[in-house]
């Protein structure tokens, strides 16, 4: 039996070499700003334990980890963080790292809305609008989604647009539709570029001009916006607001049946392409 046991000891010192070389390796991997975050985070500091969370949620100088990032999202959200709280919320609402939990959702974006971040209020807004893990609240919906947009937030001036334009959770109103519209517009909402295109094109809460109309329909186009593009590809097939131009609307519908657009590729077959 004796002549068994060296060999046995070098088996284990074997195993915990390589457990040992592993565990530095593990080490390895962690950047230096991750481990930074770590050892402020085990401290109780609020700001680390989020930049932790997302370094593990991104995989940003450690290994991705969805749980590692809803533990470290959580321990800053208890202690209030806004930012913290909204991350949290969101890993509820995807299933990111823990059972997928739309009430749970709610309660972390409302926690973070109620301290004044807009992306959460957008969030919460879209969330009662909904019914996402609360009661459908139109109203509700409205006074999120206001919340946001008077911070400058372009989705909440765009929702908050198309509550306006559709009489949801306030009275119907037209120019109050254009105004949001407007704002996410001039950020660059390809949404709202469409929706303005088409008040301008009927006159919704706007003199009609359909010169107007063109020019954010091209706006949206630009961005890559399908619709935008078949509709701006029918304005140049009827010279509409722009002069006509069969070669300009054969190129707008190409672009937006390459997307998939049904009209589009409909509107290229009856124009022989």
């Amino acid at each position: 039996m004796k002549k068994f046991i060296f060999p046995m000891c070098a088996m284990l010192l074997l195993v915990c070499s390589f457990a040992m070389t592993g565990s530095l390796m593990a080490q390895e991997v962690m950047s230096d700003e991750v481990r930074n975050f770590r050892i402020a985070a085990e401290q109780g500091d609020a700001g680390a334990q989020y930049n932790l969370g997302v370094c593990y949620e991104a995989g940003r100088g450690v290994a991705q980890d969805d749980r590692e990032a809803v533990k470290w999202y959580r321990k800053a959200a208890d202690q209030g963080l806004a930012h913290a709280q909204f991350k949290l919320g969101g890993c509820y609402g995807l299933g990111n790292g823990v059972t997928q939990d739309k009430h749970e959702a709610a309660k972390w974006y409302r926690k973070a809305a109620e301290q004044g971040l807009a992306d959460a209020q957008y969030v919460l807004g879209i969330y009662y609008e909904d019914g996402k893990g609360v009661v459908q609240d139109y109203r509700a919906a409205v006074n999120w989604y206001r919340k946001a947009a008077e911070q400058g937030d372009a989705d909440a001036q765009y929702m908050l647009g198309g509550c306006y334009e559709e009489g949801k959770g306030v009275a119907q109103d037209y120019r109050e539709a254009v105004k949001w519209y407007r704002k996410a517009a001039d950020q660059g909402d390809a949404g709202a570029q469409c929706r303005l295109a088409f008040c301008y094109s009927y006159g919704r809460g706007v003199a009609q001009d359909k010169h107007e109309e063109v020019k954010w329909l091209r706006k949206a186009a630009g961005q890559g916006d399908a619709s935008a593009q078949f509709l701006l590809a029918t304005c140049y097939a009827l010279g509409s607001g722009v002069a006509q131009d069969d070669r300009e609307a054969v190129k707008w519908y190409r672009k937006a049946a390459e997307q998939g657009h049904a009209d589009a590729k409909k509107a290229l077959e009856l124009m022989g392409y």
